[in-house]
């Protein structure tokens, strides 16, 4: 199947790993020209050379912290010409309510929630104005299927499924399609850090983080790439008839009783 891509320049945020960095890798080969983002300068760079060395593609990378509106404004005016962005940023701890701090609470939200909010408000502006664009959410199956040792974060994704339907229908009468990804549980460092704080709380003691992954369906965790090629599909002008909707990546984990 042909996507139909023309080289368009794709903006990921949180993309020097993880999902974000494989999105990269997906968007890259199919010829489309990256922007990605980290905290960290050497690390940004390295990705950065990786990527522009494997694919043969233009890469440019951007250091800084997208959980300060001053950093985001510094993003979008250097990469100001973006046909695609992809909003992944974002390390929502798990834990229950009495375990984490309104000020927790509070980063936790600045990078992901109001980034990607405040990242989608710049872009679909600009996207409105010339008539086309994408905006991919990755957000999180916590949203839809809501559990106690994850409240900041699935109350925090539910945010972004609405923001991402409100968006996403009305943004397709000036040409841009606006919609979300739900990943399950994935091989990252990330998912390594939840399932310790899942298990502290279940079990008060999270060097039994392990267990919370033995039933998870197909009996793995999801792959980086799967959520990649997803995401880039959905964004590719070969779907271009899905706007609004999140779509949960999930191997039916919203049904079994919620994520891993």
């Amino acid at each position: 199947m042909e996507l139909g891509f023309k080289g368009e320049r794709v903006l990921i945020t949180g993309s020097t790993k993880g999902i974000g960095y494989a999105c990269a890798e997906t968007f890259a080969a199919e010829g489309c020209s990256i922007v990605i983002t980290g905290r960290d300068a050497a690390t940004v760079e390295a990705a950065r050379k990786k990527l522009a060395g494997t694919y043969q593609v233009a890469v440019e990378g951007f250091a800084g912290d997208l959980s300060q509106p001053a950093e985001r404004e510094r993003l979008a005016a250097q990469a100001k010409d973006i046909d695609i962005l992809v909003n992944n940023a974002g390390a929502i701890p798990g834990g229950g309510l009495l375990d984490l701090s309104m000020q927790t609470w509070e980063q936790a939200w600045a990078l992901k929630v109001m980034g990607y909010i405040h990242l989608s408000q710049i872009y679909l502006g600009r996207m409105k104005e010339k008539g086309s664009g994408v905006i991919v959410n990755i957000i999180g199956g916590g949203g839809r299927s809501p559990r106690y040792d994850y409240a900041c974060g699935g109350t925090g994704n539910a945010a972004l499924m609405a923001f991402t339907g409100a968006i996403g229908g009305r943004s397709v009468d000036w040409g841009v399609r606006v919609f979300g990804i739900n990943p399950s549980s994935t091989k990252t460092d990330r998912a390594v850090t939840l399932a310790k704080a899942r298990a502290k709380t279940k079990y008060g003691d999270e060097s039994r983080w392990q267990e919370m992954e033995q039933h998870a369906p197909l009996g793995r965790l999801a792959e980086p790439g799967e959520m990649a090629r997803t995401a880039v599909f959905l964004a590719s002008p070969a779907c271009g008839y899905v706007s609004g909707a999140t779509l949960d990546v999930d191997a039916g984990s919203a049904y079994r009783g919620g994520a891993v």
